[in-house]
């Protein structure tokens, strides 16, 4: 039946809520929230199962507004529903400081899930968290305690299936058969350029058809009508075996006079038109940010609703915890994200008469031993364990309607792998990691730079880390990767130098707050160094080998070539220059530091520093200083053997040695 006049009421309100903040702002996104408010309403008001005054109760349903540039909508119906946003916030709307930025952004208003804005990646965040809802469903509920049990929701545009994540992460929840996420697709056929038939005229349906998916379709003249809405995620809810998509012909604009047009999408209607939607849909023109007090009153009953919720399931649960004592205890922690306190007990340590191990070799090793003492460690490859060593051994595969499994096999698809694991890290009581070759990473910067915008706890794992991999050759030998990852803010680049400054690496990212880590690891054996077990690699640097008498040249070094300042530091030893190694597994970490544990390390008046990484040597000269050098790479690699590389580059310690004398003695010139 069509929407009742209360149902028209408060989509409206809903709708000049955008409109109006939109038009104070002089900046924003009208289109879509004028034309999928009815979507949003049925949604939110008769199936969303969420607690106002508490946005992190952990049994709510999630929604994802994909479609991040319509967020005036999400900040609606957070403002409406009681989340504690107040009007202001709603007429502060893009403005310096408040709570309601151009883009959702995760920790900038209650009930924002997570960030989303960059096209694509919403739908990949929700698809990680209808993973961690499965995985932990069928880990911890048992007969009679069905204590996770939620839906994940996401809107999107077509923007974001167009995409090219989009299409992975549709492929991905339509081949493991998430059954709890359902997407809202605002087909309105308009996008910020024009008409979508000039680019975009593939089947949506029959594509998601055939990747696996529940599709139904809401037609154009049922487009805001809200029963017709409600009906079909009520459908969607009931196929449990596969994902549903509903895709709604919706009119971009609606009810203005730019309706169906471009020109609706991405600027403000402006005063003339604003007024002629409001007169066109009813709505008073005065005063702005409008709420009828009945509107307010029907969408305030969510707190009380959720409040309900949310009180049944704590009993619930206190009731699993009585007859699951353990499996609730654990569940507790995860939920609350703190890691063990015997953490660090299950780390191995090794020895320099193991002998040489690649550090991926060794970060399998580490990964294995704390997968016992974390249960919420859970992840997977681009298609590579046999490469990145990074497989749960005996914890089983996440599959198909077989969802306890901890190793997720996330097939050649980079990005969403990296989407779907910061869903995963937004949704709770997981920690999720990733694991590719180190030139892949830029298949993955978007999400790394969400990940790190988003203040989420992921670990991204990647090997191969350079020229040192070999004949592959400049295609897959990494030279600007870690500098690029060093870029961006709020991301921990950690790069360990053998198999026990790997287990700090994890040791590190596994207790993290605050902000994803990256671990950059060898393919090439490498010498398990002394003076290496217990190293502080959580202050990012530290003294490894100090020179035998005075001070004369500090070697800082990472990774692989540590190994390699070792050796360079005996030749120069051996010609009576006094040379410290430092290992500098993280600038990020060393940066943390107070300046006085900086200065013991890097001491100011030690002006020889030579720095030597197998990358490019941008951003080095904070450490090296004015009269310092770099040995790097700072060109592509080339197909060879590592040995032949490694000479053809200048990453022999006779090299580095010359070139240190060379500081040396140019500092005493000077």
């Amino acid at each position: 039946m069509p929407n009742t006049p209360a149902d028209e009421r408060n989509i409206n309100t809903i709708r000049f809520l955008c409109v109006d903040a939109v038009e104070k702002a002089k900046s924003g996104h009208p289109g879509m929230p004028l034309g999928a408010a009815a979507e949003a309403y049925a949604l939110w008001t008769r199936h969303l199962k969420h607690s106002p005054s508490n946005p992190h109760w952990f049994d709510r349903d999630r929604f994802v507004l994909s479609s991040g540039h319509a967020s005036m909508l999400l900040y609606a119906l957070l403002y409406l529903t009681g989340y504690g946003l107040e009007l202001d916030d709603l007429r502060a709307f893009r403005q310096l400081g408040s709570r309601t930025p151009g883009h959702p952004e995760r920790g900038a208003a209650p009930g924002v899930e997570v960030t989303t804005g960059p096209l694509g990646q919403g739908i990949g965040n929700a698809v990680g968290m209808a993973i961690a809802e499965a995985n932990l469903a069928a880990r911890y509920n048992r007969p009679g305690h069905a204590i996770v049990d939620h839906f994940t929701y996401a809107m999107v545009s077509d923007g974001d299936l167009m995409e090219g994540i989009g299409n992975e992460a549709a492929s991905l929840a339509g081949h493991l058969g998430l059954g709890k996420l359902i997407v809202l697709y605002d087909d309105n056929h308009v996008s910020l350029a024009g008409a979508t038939d000039v680019t975009y005229t593939e089947g949506v349906a029959p594509k998601f058809d055939a990747l696996g998916w529940h599709t139904q379709f809401v037609t154009h003249d049922l487009s805001c009508d809200a029963d017709v809405i409600s009906r079909a995620i009520e459908e969607a809810r009931r196929v449990t075996d596969r994902p549903s998509l509903i895709l709604v012909r919706s009119t971009i604009g609606y009810g203005s006079p730019v309706a169906g047009s471009s020109k609706a999408h991405g600027e403000p209607l402006g005063p003339e038109d604003a007024k002629r939607t409001k007169e066109t849909l009813g709505w008073p023109i005065e005063p702005p940010f409008y709420v009828p007090a009945e509107s307010l009153t029907f969408f305030r009953q969510a707190v009380e609703r959720g409040r309900h919720d949310e009180q049944a399931w704590n009993e619930r649960f206190e009731r699993y915890a009585a007859a699951f004592p353990a499996e609730a205890a654990d569940l507790r922690r995860m939920i609350a994200g703190d890691p063990p306190a015997d953490l660090a007990e299950h780390l191995p340590t090794f020895a320099p008469e193991d002998g040489e191990i690649a550090t991926r070799d060794a970060a399998g090793k580490v990964e294995n031993a704390l997968a016992a003492a974390l249960p919420e460690l859970m992840g997977g490859s681009a298609d590579l364990d046999p490469s990145t060593k990074t497989y749960l051994k005996d914890l089983g595969d996440f599959q198909p309607h077989s969802y306890e499994g901890r190793n997720i096999h996330w097939g050649v698809r980079e990005h969403v792998m990296g989407a779907a694991s910061n869903g995963m890290a937004a949704h709770g009581a997981v920690l999720p990691f990733t694991a590719t070759f180190l030139t892949f990473a830029d298949y993955m910067r978007p999400s790394i730079r969400l990940a790190a915008l988003s203040k989420l706890h992921v670990v991204f794992v990647f090997t191969h880390d350079s020229i040192m991999l070999g004949e592959d050759g400049p295609t897959h030998q990494p030279v600007e990767q870690v500098a690029s990852l060093r870029a961006i803010p709020n991301l921990t680049v950690v790069r360990p130098a053998d198999a026990n400054e790997t287990a700090g690496a994890w040791r590190q990212a596994a207790t993290a707050r605050g902000g994803p880590t990256a671990i950059i690891l060898t393919r090439q054996k490498v010498p398990t160094l002394a003076g290496t077990a217990g190293a502080p690699v959580e202050r990012g640097a530290y003294v490894l080998a100090d020179a035998s008498g005075p001070l004369d040249l500090i070697l800082i070094a990472t990774g692989s070539e540590v190994a390699l300042a070792l050796q360079a530091r005996a030749l120069l030893e051996e010609r009576g220059i006094g040379t410290r190694v430092v290992s500098m597994p993280s600038w990020e970490l060393f940066e943390q530091q107070d300046p006085a544990y900086r200065d013991d390390v890097l001491p100011p008046h030690a002006a020889a520093r030579l720095s030597v990484e197998a990358a490019v040597t941008f951003g080095w000269s904070r450490w090296v200083g004015e009269r310092g050098a770099s040995i790097g790479i700072d060109r592509f690699g080339e197909s060879a053997p590592m040995a032949a590389l490694a000479k053809h580059f200048g990453f022999t310690p006779e090299h580095v040695a010359e070139r240190g004398a060379s500081l040396v003695a140019a500092a005493v010139r000077g």
